[in-house]
């Protein structure tokens, strides 16, 4: 199976040697590409010389700015699947997803569309450092708000941590997807179970990042949770036909 990982990356220059040097390591054959949008702390020389030191394996965007996560994806599931990717992985480059659960995940794409990594299901744990207040903000936006506004089944619609079937992206249409911020994984769990995906949630341990700071703002969480009211507008309501389940593992 062959498989590509996208890493958007910005100012990540501490933590991107040592999560692609994780990722080469795994038991499984990945691809992997850093998409960089004009990172201003060396992170795209960063990227350049493990590209040139693994040059079967790791490959390299530059982008002239910063252009968005959403944007990040799109360019790097579309740059993927014109590789001959059978199964894609979204994740964060700062160690809040943890290289070891993708085996697991690679495993599962024969028999389900879309493997979440989920921080809301059985097993799921967060990081203990973070503030109840953050705490709070996180459950109620997946619990409540978007489960309430969209009417999604997942546990957790926000989730950065996924494992795409070549099929499903397919099916979604990268086309056709507009968010660009954070909303951007809601707007894809939602196309996810509006058009039927089969989705299982695994539990994972999400750590707050290691090394940088976290470019999840106030202003940034605002605009995300309006926007949840454009996707509703946008695409209508569920059919339900989705199929979304959860793994029951220990994290």
């Amino acid at each position: 199976m062959k498989t590509f990982i996208i890493l958007p990356t910005y100012n990540e220059a501490q933590n991107l040697d040592p999560m692609v040097t994780q990722l080469l390591a795994l038991p499984i054959t990945a691809h992997i590409l850093v998409i960089d949008d004009n990172s201003q702390d060396g992170t795209g020389i960063i990227a350049d010389r493990l590209r040139d030191k693994n040059p079967e394996r790791v490959f390299v965007m530059h982008r002239p700015g910063k252009l968005g996560l959403g944007t990040a994806y799109i360019t790097g599931f579309k740059w993927a699947l014109e590789h001959s990717a059978d199964c894609i992985v979204q994740m964060d480059s700062d160690f809040s997803h943890s290289p070891t659960y993708l085996p697991d995940f690679v495993s599962k794409i024969d028999q389900y569309d879309v493997v979440v990594g989920s921080r809301y299901v059985p097993g799921g744990k967060l990081d203990p450092r973070w503030s109840g207040w953050r705490n709070f903000l996180s459950k109620w936006a997946n619990s409540v708000w978007v489960r309430f506004i969209l009417g999604t089944q997942a546990q957790d619609a926000t989730a950065g941590f996924k494992c795409w079937s070549r099929r499903a992206l397919e099916k979604i249409g990268l086309d056709n997807v507009k968010s660009n911020g954070y909303v951007f994984q809601v707007e894809m769990a939602y196309l996810s179970e509006k058009n039927g995906l089969h989705i299982l949630e695994w539990p994972i341990y999400f750590e707050d990042r290691r090394i940088g700071k976290s470019k999840m703002t106030v202003p940034v969480k605002i605009e995300a949770a309006w926007r949840v009211f454009e996707i509703r507008l946008r695409y209508g309501g569920l059919n339900h036909s989705a199929r979304v389940e959860y793994q029951r593992v220990q994290a």
